[in-house]
């Protein structure tokens, strides 16, 4: 049976908030930089108009993944203020992969709900693709064009689900131990080696650690998995073979997991004080982190997002506050790669008594200031065209194009990913060769 956390947004503080919002969703007593100033005065043309009259009344009902969803709680509010005759519900979904199907064919079907993009594919979640409203019909005005491109969910012309938060993976990387050392970020694999070396000999045991685990946080999928991508970009024959598991096309991990193991190797990490020293993939890979001797953290942006909150958690962090930035993995003889990545996405129910004011709801979301708002507060990668919201994510603006590798470059089914997660667990561990690894694709062993 689901557990279900409702959050209903109170109707107090509709009027102060009509006052505070501006055309393009800013609140004028928020401090902004002059990057976010350019990016509103870049949108004002194109600020939210509404439909429908102001007093409307309506209730709608948004069904997802987060058990704590605030970011989405403060764009209700800002919503409300022009319509402030509504009522916008949450329900937080326990074990959503296995409730969201019999949700939305239930007796009260939920009117938006999340999508994430291992869901694709896979028949068991055939009707949440089904029953998903097409964002993308000009009759609907959504403002589609303020995403990046690689981000956009397109299937057959149709847009079925709308990016809410973008993700990445890389690395955490403390500042002010660069800064001590008098080192740079290192910006390819030859560069990282070498850093590495410098920082073991000023007594950092293991400059680069992360969560030994096979999940997508873990260190082999983080520093390899993008290179294993950019393989499967650069020869999209292989594409259909990895995902119907073929043995013969477990050679394209070839590469990517021989870099892993030269890593591993390189004295760069040390798996079994990862493995000693960081609990879990999540709260764990944080935690250590803000200790403040380590250099550089594998990890997930969806664990980045989980670090403004723990801040104040760490008594070490808070005693001795430190800079961090993510950056991406130099795993590449020319430098990473990045993975431009969606973390959730939201579907509109077709079916929905309320279609009108869902649309109309997710048209107000559908500009860089609210999905960027959105992020910021998640701290996540907004996934429209501005970094500049968050600084921690300065690094990913101006990433070269050649090495970035988008949504829609690559279209590998989960099961080949985690067939991927597998071998590089695997690998680290010393469980099995990058030739065993290879020749064993297919049917190698996952959760």
């Amino acid at each position: 049976m689901s557990t279900k956390i409702r959050i209903i947004v109170s109707m107090a503080l509709v009027t102060v908030l009509t006052l505070g919002i501006m055309g393009c969703g800013q609140n004028q007593t928020q401090e902004v930089s002059q990057d976010q100033k350019d990016s509103q005065n870049r949108e004002v043309s194109q600020a939210f108009a509404p439909k429908y009259s102001s007093d409307t009344e309506f209730k709608i009902s948004v069904v997802g993944t987060y058990s704590n969803f605030e970011s989405l709680e403060s764009a209700f509010e800002r919503f409300y203020a022009y319509y402030p005759n509504g009522e916008i519900e949450y329900t937080y979904l326990d074990d959503y992969g296995n409730t969201i199907v019999h949700a939305l064919a239930g007796q009260e079907p939920p009117d938006i709900y999340v999508i994430q993009p291992w869901m694709y594919g896979n028949d068991q979640y055939e009707l949440l693709f089904d029953s998903a409203e097409n964002l993308s019909d000009e009759t609907l005005e959504m403002n589609l064009d303020c995403i990046r491109s690689g981000v956009r969910w397109e299937m057959d012309g149709e847009t079925l689900a709308l990016p809410i938060f973008a993700t990445s993976y890389g690395m955490l990387v403390n500042r002010d131990i660069f800064e001590k050392e008098d080192l740079d970020i290192p910006t390819n694999y030859d560069e990282l080696v070498a850093t590495c070396e410098k920082l073991k000999s000023a007594g950092y045991d293991s400059p680069v650690m992360g969560a030994n685990v096979s999940t997508t946080p873990g260190i082999g999928y983080t520093f390899s998995y993008p290179m294993f991508a950019k393989t499967v970009m650069d020869d999209s024959s292989i594409e259909a073979d990895l995902n119907e598991l073929n043995p013969a096309a477990g050679e394209a991990m070839r590469e990517a997991l021989t870099r892993l193991k030269e890593f591993v190797d390189s004295g760069c990490i040390d798996i079994d004080k990862c493995s000693a020293e960081i609990e879990d993939d999540y709260n764990g890979v944080i935690m250590r982190f803000f200790e403040g001797d380590v250099p550089m953290m594998l990890c997930s942006g969806d664990i980045v997002s989980g670090t403004k909150k723990r801040e104040s958690k760490s008594e070490a962090f808070s005693e001795n506050p430190f800079k961090y930035d993510f950056y991406v993995a130099p795993s590449g003889d020319q430098g990473g790669y990045y993975m431009d990545s969606i973390s959730i996405l939201f579907g509109v129910n077709k079916n929905s008594e309320n279609l009108d004011m869902a649309n109309e709801f997710m048209r107000f979301l559908t500009s860089e200031e609210e999905l960027g708002l959105m992020a910021q507060e998640k701290r996540l990668i907004t996934p429209t065209k501005d970094y500049s919201l968050d600084e921690v994510y300065a690094s990913l603006a101006d990433f070269p194009q050649e090495r970035t590798i988008t949504f829609s470059d690559v279209e590998l089914l989960d099961t080949a990913v985690k067939q991927y997660r597998s071998a590089a667990y695997g690998v680290i561990n010393g469980e099995m060769t990058v030739d065993e690894a290879v020749a064993n694709y297919g049917t190698l062993p996952t959760d």
